[in-house]
Order: C-alpha cells, then sequence, then structure tokens
C-alpha cells in the first residue's frame, strides 16, 4: 500500500508535520515554493514571549528532519492536487506528477498588504514600515535608521492593521499582532534608549501564556507608552517625519504626535495560493477565509475529505507555540488514518 504523505508547504507547521511522521516511519514528500524551508520564520529576529532567537528554533525544526524518510523538494510550487480512489496526485509546476496516500494542507498564511491601507501612508511615506520590515532591521541593528540615515527617537506602533477592520473585509483579530508590538517596542528601547516607544491599540489582546507578564515589563521597566485609540491618518512632515492623529478613547481626546518612524503590525490572512490547488475535492472555508475543518473542537485537523488534512495557519492565526502543537497533531491524525486503510 502506497505510504507516502505530501507536506504541502515548508514553514514551521509543515517542518514539524515531516518531522513527526518521520519519526514514526512514515514517508514523506515535503513541497515548498521557496529555496529555503522556515517560512515566515525565516525573517523574524526573535520570538514572544521570551526573547529567543528565531534563528536558533528554526535550525532545532531543520534538524529533526530525519533524511532517511523525508524528501524535500524546494523551489517546486504544487499547481493542483487531485484525489483518485485512495491516493492523491501532486502536479507540480515543472509537470512532475506524485503519488501519496494523504495530503497535509500546512501552506501557512499571507502578511496583510499595509498599502491596502492608504491613510497610514505604508508605500507613500519613507518612514512608515511594517512591523516585518522592522524585523528585518533588527537583523541588522546599524539599518535601524530612519529613511533619512538619522537614529529614530520617536517610534510609534499601531496595532490591528488589517485585523479586526471592516473596511479591509478582515473582522477576526490577528492573535499576535498585539504581543508582537509589546517585544518589538521592548526591543527598540534596549537598542536605542533614548527613543520614546509609543503603542497605539484599540484593546490589548494577551492571547498566551507570560503574554501578560511581557506587557507589563514594556510599561513598568522600559517605559513604553499605550495609548488607546484608533489610528484614524498619518501624514509627512517635510523633515520626513511622520504626524499621526489619533483619538485617546479614555480620556475623549484627539491627539496629535510626531514621530520619526511608524510601525504598522500588519496581521495574518488567509493564503492565497491554497485554495487553487485542491480540484477535485471540496474544502470548506470559514466566513474568515480560512480553512474550516467540520469539527473545530475534535476534528482541527481534518478536512472532511478522507486523506486531506489541515495544519498550523491555513486555518487561522496562530502563535508559533500553538502552529507546532496543531502540526503534531496534525501528523498523529495522519498516522491513525493511515492504520485504518490497513485494517
Amino acid at each position: 500500500m502506497n505510504k507516502r504523505v505530501a507536506v504541502i508547504g515548508g514553514g514551521p507547521s509543515g517542518l514539524e508535520c515531516a518531522a513527526t511522521l518521520a519519526k514514526m516511519g512514515i514517508s514523506v514528500m515535503l513541497f515548498d515554493r521557496e529555496a529555503e524551508t522556515g517560512g515566515h520564520l525565516k525573517q523574524w529576529n526573535e520570538l514572544f514571549p521570551d526573547r529567543r532567537s528565531s534563528t536558533e528554533v528554526l535550525h532545532l525544526l531543520r534538524e529533526n528532519l530525519q533524511p532517511d524518510g523525508i524528501e524535500i523538494y524546494s523551489n517546486t510550487t504544487v499547481e493542483r492536487i487531485e484525489k483518485a480512489e485512495h491516493n492523491f496526485t501532486i502536479f507540480s509546476h515543472d509537470k512532475v506528477s506524485y503519488s501519496v496516500a494523504a495530503v497535509i494542507m500546512a501552506t501557512g498564511f499571507d502578511l496583510f498588504n499595509a498599502t491596502r491601507k492608504e491613510e497610514y501612508g505604508y508605500g507613500i511615506y519613507e518612514n512608515v514600515i511594517t512591523s516585518a520590515d522592522l524585523e528585518r532591521m533588527f537583523a541588522s541593528p546599524e539599518k535601524l535608521v530612519t529613511h533619512q540615515g538619522a537614529v529614530p527617537r520617536r517610534i510609534g506602533f499601531v496595532h490591528c492593521v488589517g485585523s479586526r477592520d471592516e473596511k479591509v473585509g478582515n473582522l477576526y483579530c490577528s492573535k499576535v499582532c498585539c504581543i508582537t508590538a509589546v517585544k518589538q517596542a521592548i526591543e527598540i528601547r534596549q537598542l536605542l534608549p533614548e527613543t520614546q516607544a509609543t503603542c497605539f491599540y484599540m484593546d490589548l489582546r494577551m492571547y498566551g501564556r507570560h503574554f501578560e507578564e511581557l506587557y507589563n515589563e514594556a510599561q513598568v521597566k522600559w517605559n513604553v507608552s499605550f495609548i488607546r485609540g484608533r489610528l484614524s491618518e498619518a501624514a509627512e512632515n517635510q523633515d520626513g517625519s511622520i504626524i499621526v492623529k489619533v483619538e485617546d478613547t479614555l480620556t475623549g481626546r484627539p491627539l496629535k504626535m510626531n514621530v520619526d518612524l511608524l510601525v504598522l503590525m500588519a496581521g495574518m490572512e488567509p493564503s492565497a495560493f491554497a485554495p487553487k490547488i485542491i480540484t477535485n475535492q471540496p474544502i470548506a472555508f470559514g466566513e474568515d477565509g480560512f480553512m474550516l475543518p467540520p469539527d473545530p473542537h475534535v476534528g482541527n485537523n481534518r478536512s472532511g475529505t478522507d486523506g486531506l488534512f489541515f495544519a498550523g495557519t491555513c486555518t487561522g492565526p496562530k502563535s508559533i507555540v500553538e502552529t507546532l502543537a496543531d502540526a503534531r497533531s496534525a501528523a498523529l491524525e495522519v498516522a491513525d488514518f493511515l492504520k485504518e486503510m490497513i485494517n
């Protein structure tokens, strides 16, 4: 019997799925559109809440891959997946097909395109950046300057960019933006002690263990300021700095503030790639656009199609810790499915 499993996506969930399956003696084909595995994790500097190096975590995930049980297809785009009886056929962009017994969709998420929030000026004003841009700057601290090359003295962080926003069609919370802003504000204060960091938030959602403690540390130890109010508009001054307009909803007063850098906390969106590749099997999607399991309580990794499984952020926003736990769960579901096929 064909016992090979295809894992579509080489991000954290895909890597953890592949490693867990291989440890159980199951052959895995891991398909990744990029040259290097790691997904969005490659672009991050430190992880919350313990500020652990993302490079260290990614190294461990790659190290867990067993070369004897896993075939990695990098720079390979899966164009479509078709099911026929008990097997799936994977068709790649280079016109090669592969037969497998089961498929795990570990296709991840897309980062919200901040240019859609024109009022914030991303892509228009040079000193408006995203949280992902800032992570790349952290990796090379000498680049932590404004577009004009000056050390920023005031940095603003805008929460919920592309999340909880009816205007862009995303009503859901991206779950990790608040804690990312807190983490990044602390990093700024550590690297640039003279720089003032201010977070503009709707309300703070600290979902994970030790997230609340990190938020308290940001205020007490690092003097990060938090202003409750949604940013209404950003404009550029002649010197390239950014003037922001926001209403402080706790005091009911409108505020104007100049910042040297404005950081937009871009949220997660459903992968635009994933829905296109399953051609002859129905997949349910929720109102938020993420893949929807038939039973999110006791079957979160199952798709409703025998042999097709979900893992990681393809079913909704998750932290790295949650993503890896979900990936291990998906691998166990696949192992149970293969045993049922044998019996």
